[in-house]
């Protein structure tokens, strides 16, 4: 199955953002995480969206893994701005989500 890895990324993808969102909340300053909330949950339903057509046999998938690719990194951005081990974390996993979606697209 060629899209194997991509979907393993993406999965790992949005397991981290959903984690990264809850741990925010429990920050002592949460009105600073309001961002980086935010963005997980964009990216986790971005990366679940891109799951659920890849498992399907549609092929013009071009312009989703496009917009993947960009909400992982601007999620990667955000969180790199943070020193929790769930933000560094989950920046980890959407650098490695947006390769697997330029691997895939190549």
């Amino acid at each position: 199955m060629r899209n194997e890895k991509l979907l393993h990324a993406l999965g790992k993808c949005i397991n981290h953002c959903n984690n990264c969102a809850d741990s925010c909340l429990d920050e002592e300053n949460v009105k600073m995480m309001v961002q980086c909330i935010r963005l997980d949950r964009v990216c986790a339903e971005v990366c679940a969206a891109t799951n659920q057509v890849l498992v399907t046999k549609y092929n013009d998938v071009q312009g989703l893994l496009d917009f993947c690719i960009k909400v992982c990194n601007e999620c990667a951005d955000e969180c790199e701005k943070h020193e929790h081990q769930h933000c560094k974390d989950c920046a980890k996993a959407c650098r490695e989500c947006a390769r697997a979606c330029q691997e895939y697209a190549a």
